[in-house]
């Protein structure tokens, strides 16, 4: 019995995909976000994920890359194999960081971001009708504000409510706005000094899990939670 489970569980680690993050270190990167890299003390590039989220037989993960002190790219990934291979439908998004990530439907679907400039400022939303084949960023203000997206949801492809944080004269404050266009304008409802928790989904089928070197892909399984792929936390030392 104790070998059939080894079986099982080398064959459950060989169906699991390791896919890394490329990144180059291209010297206008080095100059641009202002890094001090040398061989002796090198630039540790990271991936961090926020979110998980199918739409019919696709799976996207969100993040971005970031040294211990700078944020370089807003990162978006998709598998259409079950989390075999992995591309990047999205050109990286330059000094900006991926958030939460809802689709309605296998169609229609919104990701939260903001620019890291060292402050999160400009919140803006990814949108894409064509089940994240293209994706249209939409800026939440035309003007450029300090604040960032704390959680949003859509109860229809046209009606969802979000939650901005924001810092007023050194208080922390929390707005929520209404869209009743997909998104594509918002109301302000309310504003307080109180944190403001939306509703969201509580039977997830998917989970991002982080043990310090990798994050992992999971579909929750009839009793525990599977791994279906695994991204390494370190992608490049910028010497």
């Amino acid at each position: 019995m104790r070998f059939a489970a080894a079986l099982l569980a080398c064959a459950s680690l060989l169906a699991q995909s390791s896919f890394k993050i490329e990144y180059a270190c291209p010297p206008e990167d080095i100059d641009a976000f202002g890094l001090s890299c040398a061989p002796d003390d090198p630039c540790h590039v990271f991936l961090e994920l926020s979110s998980i989220e199918a739409a019919g037989s696709k799976l996207f993960v969100a993040g971005n890359l970031h040294t211990e002190s700078t944020t370089l790219y807003g990162v978006l990934l998709v598998s259409e194999d079950g989390g075999n291979s992995w591309t990047e439908p999205l050109k990286r998004i330059r000094a900006a960081a991926l958030e939460q990530i809802q689709f309605i439907d296998n169609a229609k679907g919104w990701i939260s971001g903001q620019s890291i400039e060292p402050l999160p400022r400009d919140p803006f939303l990814l949108m894409t009708g064509d089940g994240g084949k293209t994706w249209r960023q939409k800026m939440l203000f035309e003007d450029s504000r300090f604040a960032s997206v704390a959680q949003f949801w859509f109860d229809s492809p046209d009606a969802g409510q979000l939650v901005l944080d924001r810092d007023v004269n050194g208080r922390p404050m929390h707005e929520r706005y209404q869209t009743n266009t997909g998104g594509e304008s918002w109301e302000l409802e309310e504003s307080t000094s109180k944190p403001i928790v939306l509703k969201t989904r509580k039977d997830a089928t998917w989970r991002l899990h982080a043990d310090g070197k990798r994050y992992d892909a999971q579909r929750r399984g009839a009793s525990a939670w599977e791994t279906v792929a695994s991204f390494p936390i370190a992608v490049a030392d910028c010497k």
